[in-house]
C-alpha cells in the first residue's frame, strides 16, 4: 500500500524534534555562488550536536513511543550517525538504547554512542550482520527496533529539514539537492517541499558505487545492489526501503550520481566555504550540483544543498585531500614513456613547461625505455588535453590515469621494480573488512602453492581495506588460482591487463 503523502505532511508538521535537534542555519556560500554562477545555499545539518541530520528522525520516532515501548527499550543497527541519534534520543526520553555496530566501526564512533548514553555491541563485518543481530535482539527482548530510514516517524523527522529550508529561504529556490542513501531525508524533504511549492526541483544525489535509488527507479521497484562502495559510508546502503522508495519515486524529480573523486572535491569546497571538514556523504549533494553545473543541466536560480553530516574519521582526511584535486579537475595523473638515455628526462621536463608537478615517480630499468608516473596541477578543465598534446608533440607516449582506480589507490604509492619476465604474474585487487586481524586472516587464507610477487596495502581509515596482490603462476594454473581465491570470500578484481600495471610493474 502506498504511503499517504498528505498524512506524512501532517506528521512532518507535528514532528517533535526540537527538544534534541537544532534549527540549523541556511547559509549563502558567496564564493561557491560566484564560482557556479548561481546562489548556492548550504543547509548546515553538520552543526547538529551529533553532527548529522539523523538526530531528527531518531528523536521523532522515540518521542512517539508508548510508555510500554519505552519500558522495553530500543535497539538499532548503525555504524555511525543513526547510532548517535538513537542513543541521544533514548537518553533524553528515559529509555535504554542498545546499538549493534559492525566490528569495523572506528573507535571514535563507538565512543560517541557511549558518550550519549547508549550501549554498544560489536557484531560481524558489515551493517547487514549488525542489523540481523539487532533484529534478533528485538525479537528476544521485546525492544523496539528503530529503523534508520524506512519508518514513517523517522521520515517525518527528517522532513523537518525541508520545512526549515522553505521558512529560511528569502525566495523560492529553483532546486534542492539531497544526499541519498536509504532515502529517508529525500522522502521527508521532498514530501514537504512538493506540498508547499511543487515547482521546486528535488534532486537526489548518490555515489556512483552506491546508487540504490537510481537503480531501483530504473527497475521500477526497490532493488538490492550486488556491490556497495562504502567510501561515502553515511549513504552506503544496499537497498532503499520500501516506504522510502514509494515516497521518493513520487517526490524526486531526478536521481544523479557522482564519483568518489567528485565527492572529495566537494568536501574541499565545503571546507573553503565554511572552514569545516565534513564527511563524504555530507558533501554529496554539493558534488551533485557541481556536476550538473559542469555539464550544463543545473537549473538557473537559487540552489540549496544539504550538508548532511561531519562524522569523518581524522585518518581519512589525508585520503580525501589526495583525491580532491583529481575530482575537481585541478590535477591529472598520467604515465609517460621516455627513452632510457641521457637528456631524455630533461626533454620530458621541458615538455611539462611551467606546470606545477604534484608528484613524480620513476625508477631505472634495464630496458631501453623508461616509464614515469606524473601528477600535475591544472588551471582549467581543458588543460588536461593540452598536457597530453604537448607530450605527444615531443614524441612522448602518454596515457591519462586520472580515472584509473588501481593507479590512484595503489600505484602512486609503490612505483618501483618490475616482475621478472621469465615468471608469469597474475594481479588481483581485493577488498576486505577493515578490522583488527583482517589483513592477517586474508594472508592466512592464501594458498601457499603460489608465491606472492607483489603486495600493497594502505589503511585509509575506511571500513574496508584494499589490497593489491601479485602471484607467480604458470599459465596453466591461472584458473586454479582464481578458483582458490574465490573461496576466500572477499570481493576481488583481476587487474593483470590494467594499463597502469602494464606500464610500471609487469614483466
Amino acid at each position: 500500500m502506498s504511503v499517504n503523502l498528505s498524512d506524512l505532511k501532517a506528521r512532518i508538521e507535528a514532528a517533535d524534534v526540537y527538544a534534541l535537534a537544532k534549527r540549523t542555519p541556511l547559509e549563502l556560500a558567496k564564493g561557491l555562488s560566484a564560482q557556479l554562477g548561481r546562489n548556492v545555499w548550504l543547509k548546515r545539518e553538520d552543526l547538529q550536536d551529533v553532527f548529522s541530520f539523523k538526530i531528527r528522525g531518531a528523536a521523532n520516532r522515540i518521542s512517539n513511543l508508548t510508555d510500554d515501548e519505552k519500558a522495553r527499550g530500543v535497539c538499532a543497527a548503525s555504524a555511525g550517525n543513526h547510532a548517535q541519534g538513537v542513543a541521544a534520543s533514548a537518553a533524553h526520553y528515559g529509555t535504554k538504547a542498545v546499538i549493534f555496530m559492525p566490528i569495523t566501526t572506528p573507535p571514535i564512533k563507538v565512543e560517541a554512542v557511549h558518550a550519549r548514553g547508549g550501549e554498544t555491541r560489536l557484531v560481524g563485518d558489515s551493517y547487514d550482520a549488525a542489523c540481523d543481530a539487532a533484529l534478533e535482539y528485538a525479537r528476544k527482548t521485546g525492544a523496539v527496533f528503530v529503523h534508520p530510514f524506512d519508518e514513517i516517524d523517522v521520515i517525518a523527522g527528517q522532513g523537518t529539514v525541508g520545512k526549515e529550508i522553505l521558512e529560511q529561504m528569502p525566495r523560492t529556490p529553483a532546486a534542492i539537492y539531497v544526499c541519498t542513501g536509504g532515502g529517508g531525508l529525500l522522502s521527508g524533504i521532498g514530501t514537504w517541499v512538493k506540498s508547499q511549492s511543487p515547482n521546486i526541483k528535488i534532486i537526489a544525489v548518490e555515489p556512483s558505487g552506491a546508487a540504490t535509488f537510481k537503480t531501483s527507479l530504473e527497475a521500477g521497484a526497490p532493488t538490492a545492489l550486488n556491490e556497495v562502495d562504502k567510501f561515502a559510508d553515511g549513504v552506503a546502503v544496499k537497498m532503499i526501503g520500501s516506504n522510502t522508495f514509494d515516497i521518493a519515486s513520487r517526490v524526486a524529480d531526478l536521481a544523479i550520481t557522482v564519483s568518489n573523486d567528485e565527492i572529495c572535491a566537494a568536501v574541499k569546497d565545503v571546507f573553503e566555504a565554511t572552514r569545516t571538514v565534513v564527511e563524504p556523504a555530507g558533501a554529496l549533494a554539493l558534488a551533485g550540483l557541481i556536476a550538473q553545473v559542469r555539464d550544463g543541466t543545473a537549473p538557473d536560480g537559487d540552489c540549496v544543498v544539504t550538508i548532511s553530516g561531519a562524522n569523518v574519521n581524522f585518518d581519512r582526511i589525508g585520503h580525501i585531500v589526495e583525491r580532491a584535486e583529481l575530482g575537481a579537475g585541478g590535477e591529472m595523473l598520467f604515465a609517460a614513456t621516455i627513452p632510457e638515455r641521457p637528456g631524455a628526462f630533461l626533454n620530458f621536463c621541458r615538455a611539462l613547461g611551467s606546470r606545477a608537478v604534484t608528484e613524480f615517480n620513476y625508477r631505472f630499468t634495464e630496458s631501453d625505455a623508461a616509464h614515469v608516473l606524473v601528477g600535475v596541477k591544472l588551471s582549467t578543465m581543458d588543460e588536461r588535453q593540452q598536457v597530453l598534446s604537448d607530450m605527444q608533440a615531443e614524441g612522448i607516449e602518454v596515457s591519462d590515469l586520472s580515472h584509473d582506480r588501481l593507479a590512484k589507490r595503489h600505484l602512486r604509492h609503490m612505483v618501483g621494480g618490475r616482475a621478472s619476465a621469465d615468471i608469469p604474474e597474475v594481479l588481483y585487487r581485493f577488498e576486505f573488512p577493515e578490522r583488527p586481524g583482517a589483513l592477517t586472516d586474508f594472508l592466512i587464507n592464501l594458498d601457499s602453492r603460489w608465491n606472492i610477487s607483489l603486495f600493497h596495502y594502505r589503511n585509509h581509515g575506511s571500513s574496508e581495506g584494499h589490497v593489491l596482490c601479485g602471484f607467480q603462476v604458470p599459465d596453466d594454473n591461472a584458473d586454479a588460482l582464481h578458483d582458490q581465491l574465490s573461496k576466500i570470500g572477499y570481493p576481488m578484481t583481476l587487474e593483470t591487463d590494467n594499463i597502469a600495471y602494464r606500464y610500471f610493474l609487469s614483466g
